[in-house]
């Protein structure tokens, strides 16, 4: 590893190189490989928002928006000293030749040109100061900071600030004219050449994925002739070990058969006797994982998942998605892998656990819970929901929370804000504690925590129709600001904030119990077939005659249920049509293009859509009338039969998403993803990636135009899950109110029957006595 200061001396001279010497002086430092690290930003769409504006050689240029990399709203700086900073990255096989910074702002017309200025940092360190003058103040700017690459390190972040005064006599330092404002379309060009790492597998998963890199994930996979369906279990090992690792930014894996992609990595699976031409094949002795050089391309990485035979092969891919961080050298054997512990059902790693409470120390680092200064950022915590929980008649998640803050030294309008993906949920008042007290009770709030903070706590519940699959909970410590008077206003920055880590959240005493088919619950969570972690309820249904579209398709809907669930789809199975009945007991994922699907004719009558070439049949709610984007926050009220089918003859490229009860067994499902030719397959990847199109993927029938994603039908025909009796029963009944009234009748003749015989009996006594 290259250290530090010699990367720094390396960048700076890298201006002066030509490009031969650049890469030769590259290859003679970094003989094992270079790391430059970034932390990570926020993605958008999977559809290239990141793709290099050039790529020749082993030189590329990126270039991104403040807004890819995290900043969602334009960028507002306040104050005298406001500042905002956006994360960047560099992969580990690519170092920065240069860098520019193309910004868009403005500022205020008040600010003091002599005093005023506009810092950029990188890491702390100024790049450029740009100077405020009247004649500009108030207009639309634009200028390009060259970023020296000697500043650009191993986690970079880009800081921009305004330092602002708008008087030379006392100032307010909360002015309103204290402001700059940053378009979040402002972009950073970073110009990178390529190195090439080391053939050793103890880097993985790089450079098939590198964290530090906020693109979507593209990383194709290559089969050696027609694969078994072992070879495409083992592959969808892998689809879903590296979807989860690229999680919020997306993943697709293209597939080809028998030929490598002219550059860059990718992964190839083959048995003993198989071979691709121009690939160093290393000895099968058993389950082999191997990095060798793209023979085509000598940056690019090839990752060889080997066997004798096709579960040696699942065998290999089991071991690198599971035991990747244990491996080392260019080849690795694998002598064993065994299965310590079955899976449960909603045990995946990244969602909640439902069978304790869950702290806030598990779902986010400590740092990032605690915060400081009177404009503090957004405290964030990330979970995931499962789909089914069952919260009829119940007030919501039940959340203890626990903080601290610096407390105020007179009562103020001061609070603790609670968002759930932006929207309000409530406050909490961050009181005063008075150093005056006299009082037993204020001498006890008095004796604050060692670090001048107050320990506070809160319980409260938030509405289940708050809480999608993916939620995220925002803390936003809100300080009050109390003017003290002229020349007497100063910001101290001597606030601090913190959610403690022992807060928990609680899913565990709800039912699972859900209304199917539910496209929305496949679509963001991969619900049901992710109910089971490793997808072991789980078979996917392929084509007779798979085309690499086909292939494609299953190993990106693979990516995104691992992005769901955090883990491998190590227990998949993968089948055809013709042996559809082995796994009647699982829930089944139908891929289907250009009529190569018997299914789709043999379960037409179960199934809301259906496409055979051009003939095109759609069965229609009263949904499609709706002229407002349709959200299931209840199934049993939103549910929207099929009233009306159309049929009609088309050459169009069209794709569905359809939901339906598995025709082989009860309460089980099947999700199927058909296309009269291939590209509509794609178009179908794309929206389940797009995070505008994906919300549109909801109900029982989805069909994929392109880029227009509508929504059929939303016809809710079983349940899945279950509930204990006596909630199933009040559930039942309160969803059939006449047969309440008729068992409330027969239940009020039963007692006038069993009154009027117990009286009669005592009558009798009576007159008998």
């Amino acid at each position: 590893m290259i250290s530090r200061s010699a990367l720094r001396n390396f960048a700076a001279a890298a201006r002066l190189r030509t490009l031969p010497s650049l890469v030769a002086g590259l290859l003679v430092c970094a003989p094992n490989g270079l790391s430059l690290a970034a932390a990570a930003g926020p993605s958008s769409l999977a559809t290239s928002p990141y793709a290099a504006s050039s790529a020749t050689g082993a030189s590329r240029t990126y270039t991104y928006s403040l807004k890819q990399l995290g900043a969602l709203y334009p960028v507002q700086l306040r104050g005298i000293d406001g500042i905002y900073g956006v994360p960047f990255s560099v992969r580990a096989d690519e170092v920065v030749t240069g860098a520019t910074l193309r910004l868009s702002y403005a500022y205020s017309p008040a600010l003091l040109p002599v005093l005023s200025h506009i810092n950029v940092l990188v890491n702390g360190e100024v790049a450029s100061s740009l100077a405020v003058t009247k004649e500009q103040g108030g207009v639309n700017l634009t200028r390009e900071i060259p970023i020296p690459p000697r500043l650009i390190t191993e986690f970079n972040r880009l800081n921009l600030q305004l330092i602002g005064h708008y008087t030379l006599d006392c100032e307010d330092p909360a002015h309103s004219s204290l402001w700059a404002n940053i378009s979040n379309a402002s972009t950073l060009e970073l110009r990178v050449t390529r190195i090439a790492l080391e053939n050793d597998l103890a880097l993985l998963p790089r450079p098939f994925f590198d964290r530090r890199d906020i693109r979507p994930l593209n990383l194709p996979f290559v089969f050696a002739g027609t694969p078994s369906n072992a070879a495409l279990e083992a592959a969808g090992v892998l689809s879903s070990w590296f979807g989860a690792l690229a999680s919020y930014r997306g993943a697709t894996f293209p597939v080809s058969q028998n030929v490598l992609p002219d550059s860059g990595n990718a992964i190839i699976l083959a048995t003993a006797n198989e071979r691709i031409p121009g690939v160093d094949w290393p000895q099968v002795q058993g389950p082999t994982v191997a990095v060798v050089t793209h023979p085509n391309d000598p940056y690019g990485k090839l990752l060889l998942v080997l066997g004798r035979d096709a579960a040696e092969l699942k065998t290999a891919a089991m071991a690198l998605a599971i035991g990747a961080p244990t491996l080392s050298g260019q080849v690795a054997t694998i002598t064993g892998v065994e299965q310590l512990k079955p899976r449960k059902p909603y045990d995946a790693p990244n969602w909640l656990r439902a069978d304790r409470p869950v702290k806030f120390g598990e779902l986010a680092d400590a740092a990032a819970l605690n915060v400081s200064g009177y404009s503090p950022d957004l405290i964030r915590v990330n979970f995931r929901m499962p789909p089914d929980l069952f919260a009829w008649r119940d007030k919501g998640i039940p959340v203890d929370l626990k903080y601290r803050y610096t407390p105020r030294a007179e009562p103020d309008k001061s609070t603790l804000n609670i968002n759930i993906n932006e929207r309000f949920l409530r406050s909490e008042p961050l009181r005063a504690v008075r150093h005056d007290a006299s009082t037993h009770v204020d001498r006890l709030l008095n004796k604050v925590l060692p670090d001048g903070t107050v320990p506070a706590r809160a319980k409260f519940q938030i509405p289940l129709f708050m809480l999608p699959a993916k939620t995220q909970m925002q803390f936003h410590y809100y300080y009050d600001y109390i003017k003290q008077g002229e020349c007497k206003d100063v910001v101290l920055d001597n606030v601090r904030g913190t959610i403690e880590p022992d807060s928990t959240i609680d899913i565990s005493h709800f039912s699972h119990f859900i209304a199917m088919p539910d496209l929305a619950a496949f679509s963001n969570s991969g619900f049901p077939f992710t109910r089971m972690a490793d997808l072991s309820d789980t078979a996917v249904v392929l084509p007779d005659t798979p085309s690499p579209a086909d292939y494609s398709t299953y190993l990106t809907m693979l990516g995104r249920m691992g992005e769901s669930t955090g883990y491998p789809a190590t227990g998949v199975t993968v089948t055809q049509a013709q042996r559809v009945e082995s796994v009647a007991g699982k829930d089944l994922l139908v891929i289907a293009s250009s009529g190569n699907q018997p299914l789709l004719t043999q379960w037409s009558k179960h199934m809301p859509v259906s496409l055979d070439g051009n003939v095109k049949r759609f069965s229609l709610s009263d949904k499609v009338y709706q002229l407002f984007n349709w959200l299931d926050t209840d199934a049993r009220t939103n549910a929207k039969p099929t009233r009306q089918e159309l049929a009609f003859n088309s050459a169009s490229t069209d794709a569905v998403i359809a939901g339906f009860e598995s025709p082989l067994s009860s309460g089980r499902s099947v999700v199927l993803i058909a296309a009269n030719q291939p590209a509509g397959l794609h178009h179908v990847v794309q929206a389940t990636l797009d995070p505008d199109l994906v919300k549109h993927i909801q109900g029982s029938a989805v069909v994929v135009r392109n880029k227009q994603v509508d929504s059929l039908t939303a016809d809710q025909t079983y349940f899945v899950g279950s509930l204990n009796p006596i909630l199933y029963v009040q559930w039942f009944l309160s969803n059939h109110p006449l047969l309440l009234a008729l068992l409330g009748v027969l239940a009020a003749l039963v007692l006038a029957v069993i009154l009027y015989l117990s009286l009669r009996s005592r009558a009798r006594r009576r007159l008998a006595s």
